[in-house]
């Protein structure tokens, strides 16, 4: 499924199956995570890097094939492919080991074909061990939703903030709460207003409050974590952290945030961002996973309705993730 950018919609075509290079494997896809940054490919929010390119960097498969001098993998493994495809190594910020700002990046799904296909090509060095206990299905939301969800908790200084608030309940902050609450932490879910199926759901994966993102939880906030791609929501996060409190926008693509008075953000408030993910980051993701009990919620779909999954992913059908199935 490639992006007819015209359309702004997924077209079905037919390829060759893909061959790796030197350092490269050849994966079977068995299944995909549909992420919202495939949503701002597909509507044109982020310029094109290709034409009629095959989304998706959620990637969960099996090796079928290696290039030359691909050797870390056995043929038969099971890798996730995520949406730092490959880096520079040369850069200033890769030699800070900054690798998710290199100067050079290639992006799984946006300059490099995705998972969105039957069979996908990666850069070995840049695939990830998945834990055995996640099924494909499952696995899938893990390799974006759950990463950038991590570093945007790390960055939101992690486990030391007592209270922290989720804006955007979709696919990342799903995961994120359910890590904060393993971690002990006081979780506040903010969803669109009226939205109480999500307000319910957030409760249920154990959110000590939920409400619309019109509304003021009952207590001040260490941190507020904003999936939504919305910059209006900047002002009222950061109304809702205390003196010394952290916001991050955890997305790639977010609406022009509105002007707001300075007295937001005074008393040492920060405001930053998060920019995609590096291999560390999965590592230590997934190390952590096996300490804690964490299960995505996810919605199958064929890989031929992935126009299907998304609209309802535009449309906030779904609770979770959607994954699509070759």
């Amino acid at each position: 499924m490639a992006v007819d950018a015209a359309a702004h919609r997924l077209q079905p075509v037919g390829r060759p199956v893909p061959q790796p290079g030197p350092g490269e494997v050849l994966v079977r896809v068995r299944a995909c995570g549909v992420c919202r940054t495939d949503l701002h490919i597909i509507d044109g929010e982020l310029p094109p890097h290709r034409d009629a390119v095959v989304p998706g960097h959620e990637v969960v498969g099996e090796i079928v094939a290696a290039g030359a001098g691909a050797m870390r993998f056995a043929i038969g493994a099971r890798v996730g492919i995520p949406w730092l495809g490959r880096a520079c190594g040369r850069c200033s910020y890769c030699r800070m080991a900054r690798e998710n700002l290199c100067d050079a990046p290639q992006f799984t799904g946006y300059d490099r074909d995705g998972g969105y296909a039957e069979y996908a090509v990666a850069d070995e060095r840049f695939c990830l061990v998945l834990p055995d206990s996640c099924d494909d299905l499952h696995a899938a939301p893990l390799l974006c939703a759950g990463l950038i969800g991590f570093r945007t908790w790390r960055l939101a200084g992690g486990a030391s903030a007592q209270r922290i608030g989720l804006w955007g309940f979709g696919a990342a902050a799903h995961i994120v709460c359910q890590l904060a609450v393993a971690q002990g932490q006081e979780v506040h879910a903010f969803t669109r207003p009226g939205d109480l199926q999500g307000q319910a759901f957030a409760r249920s994966l154990g959110a000590a409050w939920a409400g619309g993102s019109d509304e003021r939880p009952p207590s001040e906030l260490d941190a507020a974590l904003i999936f939504a791609p919305a910059g209006s929501l900047v002002p009222p996060a950061l109304a809702t952290v205390r003196k010394g409190g952290i916001v991050v926008c955890g997305g790639i693509h977010m609406s022009d945030i509105p002007a707001f008075p300075y007295a937001l953000l005074w008393g040492e408030r920060e405001l930053r961002s998060v920019a995609n993910l590096t291999r560390a980051d999965g590592d230590d993701f997934f190390a952590l996973l096996q300490h804690i009990s964490l299960r995505t919620h996810v919605r199958a779909y064929p890989l031929a309705r992935a126009n299907d999954a998304i609209a309802d992913l535009r449309a906030g059908r779904f609770e979770g993730a959607a994954v699509l199935v070759p």
